[in-house]
């Protein structure tokens, strides 16, 4: 992520214009490498959020809230103790390096006044948030580095705060742009993007790429092959970009994967013209609130899936092996009829069977044909003792056969729930939809429940995807079985139409009727939407089966969204995002 120099510059300049003057009311440690702030200024209440996490590290804004641990942190409380109702007197950075400075006076216990600096590193796995008096000692820091992690500088209480070592670079400030590329001895086999990465102090690979594309230069081309014209314009593009940078003349924007899902791919202070979806804002702490905001709970959301997927990939692979055992005592219990023929045929013939025989050939008189019939016997036993012996293996695979039959067709039944489910984990965009399919995995039995903490009010249950069709009639899809459960049983009325992928795993999608006929438009939409909300999202030519809700039963102990229906039609579609993006979506929350 392009936390840059230039970005600390655009976010120490609001931070200064925003938190001058305020006093610390509340200080918050949610998790082990982040602190939240809840300051006063200017009459107006925010939330400064500055995180050392190794991936996302940070200083900004936010208007999120995070649960807080029941007993507060060692680091956090020397924070309460130093700095609760401390005033900001200034927010500073240096030479457009990733270090951002809070000064903050206080009374002590002894009524003296006294000056702390609260110091965030910005440097990706070697992030840290120190705390510092006015003598420029470490009073702590939220990750220690003593000489055993770092022979070149200590982060340690009682130490001496020394900045991380500069780098061998230029700022903007200072950079002799007209002599950037004069040294044509260390210019070989050097490629323009990383070139100006490893000069320009500040400078991160997103905004030297977008230096290259102002002024059409390939990223990747060789300096030495740059005609004089390239030269220029990149010097042009720099001069434009270091003007904006030097006056603090920013354009705060997010740049998009997919917008739709509010997924974001990069941001930063300069607009940044090489992509074309993206929004620009009048403040940096909205775009990084916005981007790690999204982030964090695109992290968190995988967190949560990943031990569910666990468990449901676990218990697939369970009945897998189940339905093999299963076919495989049916296959060998197809034998049975054969162990009742020759216990009849020996009981028929048991006198003409000479003792000690180990097998014999009998008329099979069941055949047409009067065929002969070779039977293995044991020697050992006498001949109505082998009879007994054929009875008793055919009772036993008969019985065999019964069982792995109702087994077989329970597993598969289980298989088919299980299948569900995972698609609609795969599907879960929140933390409540998460919760809601954890519950219903620990009402069936294949998760254990957490401890019991205390009561809490219940967080409101999701609601359905809501469409509206071209014709005006609302269709809704469930996002987990026991939505799907609710939607059809207790949600719709019976000359509903209630539509469903044919032998697929999938949503449960109902067309509220409110005239005598569904038009073929809304139930062309409303096949469309229980494609794409299945296993078959990215097939074609799916087969839709839909019926009014009245022909849709619930076994009884049966799992949640698992139905039996009768009297439907079926009708054949292909989803795709076009289709899906052209049915109005209603915002239920």
């Amino acid at each position: 992520m392009p936390f840059d120099g230039v970005v600390v510059k655009n976010i120490v300049n609001d931070l200064s214009i925003a938190l001058t003057g305020g006093r610390i009311e509340k200080i918050y440690q949610p998790e082990y490498d982040e602190i939240l702030i809840n300051l006063r200024s200017k009459g107006q209440n925010h939330k400064l959020v500055m995180s050392a996490n190794a991936s996302y590290p940070r200083i900004h804004l936010t208007n999120n809230t995070k649960e807080n641990p029941s007993s507060p942190p060692v680091f956090c409380m020397l924070l309460r103790k130093h700095l609760s109702g401390g005033k900001i007197t200034g927010v500073s950075f240096h030479d457009f390096e990733r270090i951002v400075t809070i000064h903050i006076e206080n009374i002590s216990e002894l009524g003296d006044l006294t000056y702390k600096s609260l110091i965030i590193e910005i440097m990706g796995k070697h992030s840290n948030i120190i705390l510092v008096n006015s003598e420029n000692k470490i009073i702590d820091s939220i990750k220690h580095v003593d000489s055993d992690i770092s022979s070149v500088r200590e982060v340690m209480p009682a130490r001496q705060y020394t900045p991380p070592p500069l780098q061998d670079k230029v700022s903007p400030d200072n950079l002799d742009i007209e002599n950037l590329f004069s040294s044509s001895e260390k210019l070989t086999n050097l490629r323009v993007s990383k070139y100006l990465l490893s000069n320009i102090k500040g400078f991160s690979p997103l905004l030297c790429k977008e230096v290259c594309f102002r002024a059409g230069v390939d990223d990747d081309a060789f300096i030495d092959n740059l005609s004089s014209k390239e030269t220029e314009n990149i010097k042009l593009a720099l001069r434009d970009l270091f003007l904006n940078i030097i006056d603090s003349k920013f354009s705060p924007c997010i740049i998009w994967s997919d917008k739709s899902i509010l997924k974001p791919l990069d941001f930063h202070s300069i607009e940044i013209k090489q992509y074309n979806d993206i929004d620009k804002y009048d403040s940096i702490s909205h775009v990084l609130d916005m981007f790690y905001s999204s982030k964090d709970n695109s992290e968190r959301l995988v967190q949560k899936k990943s031990v569910m997927f666990k468990t449901l990939n676990n218990s697939i692979e369970r009945c897998n092996r189940k339905i093999t055992i299963y076919q495989d005592i049916i296959r060998e219990s197809s034998q049975m009829e054969k162990y009742k023929l020759f216990g009849e045929l020996i009981t028929a013939n048991i006198y003409c069977i000479p003792k000690n025989s180990d097998k014999i050939s009998l008329i099979n008189y069941y055949s047409e044909d009067n065929e002969y019939v070779e039977i293995s016997l044991d020697k050992n036993l006498l001949p109505h003792e082998n009879a007994q012996k054929y009875y008793k293996k055919y009772t036993k695979s008969k019985t065999a056969y019964g069982h792995a039959k109702e087994q077989l067709k329970e597993t598969l039944s289980e298989l088919e729930y299980l299948e569900s489910v995972h698609h609609n984990l795969e599907n879960c965009s929140s933390l409540l939809e998460i919760e809601e399919i954890k519950q219903e995995l620990i009402l069936g039995g294949y998760m254990v429940s957490s401890k019991k903490k205390k009561s809490k009010k219940h967080a409101p249950a999701s609601a359905p995807l809501t469409y509206k069709s071209s014709d005006g009639l609302l269709i809704y899809v469930g996002k987990n079985n026991v939505q799907n459960d609710i939607l059809t049983l207790k949600m719709s009325s019976s000359n509903d139409i209630w539509l469903h992928t044919k032998n697929i795993p999938g949503s449960h999608v109902i067309i509220k009727k409110d005239r005598n006929d569904i038009p073929d438009t809304t139930l062309l939409e409303g096949a469309l939407l229980a494609a794409y909300h299945s296993k078959a999202k990215q097939s074609s030519h799916v087969e839709i089966d839909y019926t009014t809700v009245k022909n849709v039963k619930k076994p009884n102990g049966a799992k949640p969204g698992m139905v039996n229906y009768f009297n439907y039609k079926t009708i054949v579609v292909t989803p795709d995002d076009n289709s899906i993006k052209n049915i109005e979506k209603i915002d239920t929350y």
